[in-house]
């Protein structure tokens, strides 16, 4: 369930069946499949991230859930945070061609931020939760970086389709 074999507060607190599903969301994303004789694990992020276009949106999207579910359970806005950066790296960069094909193998944004959502879970003293307003201001961010994600490539692309049929 856990990376972490001593977590007595995250089951006390009534977050484990929640864990437990955003673990398996992380390793479906970013490890699935082990290869055999290696640690390195391939997950659903990295395919997804071969479909020109929405394959990155696609992955962006499923790692979004990861950071709503974070937030539903009072996450506070530094770790919050954190999450956000780790999805913008892996997608922008992901987004790349080839580069960022081969980036997503090694950029395992989801498992981080179950790291950060642990170990936020599992700290003690006083949590302070993200208010709404900042939880709004981070979704409207994604949201946008979506939009920048579907826009790119295809202004990319029309640019070199007219230079190809403009000569």
């Amino acid at each position: 369930m856990s990376n972490y074999p001593h977590r007595p507060a995250i089951e006390s607190d009534g977050y484990a069946p929640t864990l437990k599903r955003l673990n398996q969301i992380s390793r479906l994303l970013d490890n699935a499949i082990t290869i055999p004789g290696t640690q390195v694990g391939i997950g659903l992020d990295p395919i997804l991230g071969l479909i020109p276009i929405g394959g990155d949106v696609l992955g962006l999207m499923l790692s979004v859930y990861i950071i709503i579910e974070s937030a539903r359970l009072g996450v506070s806005k530094a770790s919050l945070s954190r999450m956000v950066v780790n999805i913008i790296i892996d997608a922008l960069i992901g987004a790349i061609p080839m580069l960022g094909d081969f980036f997503d193998f090694a950029w395992t944004a989801n498992n981080y931020n179950i790291k950060l959502l642990e170990d936020y879970l599992n700290s003690p003293g006083e949590k302070k939760k993200a208010d709404q307003g900042f939880i709004i201001a981070l979704f409207a961010g994604l949201f946008l970086l979506t939009i920048v994600l579907i826009a790119l490539p295809v202004i990319l692309i029309r640019m070199l389709w007219n230079a190809l049929t403009s000569s």
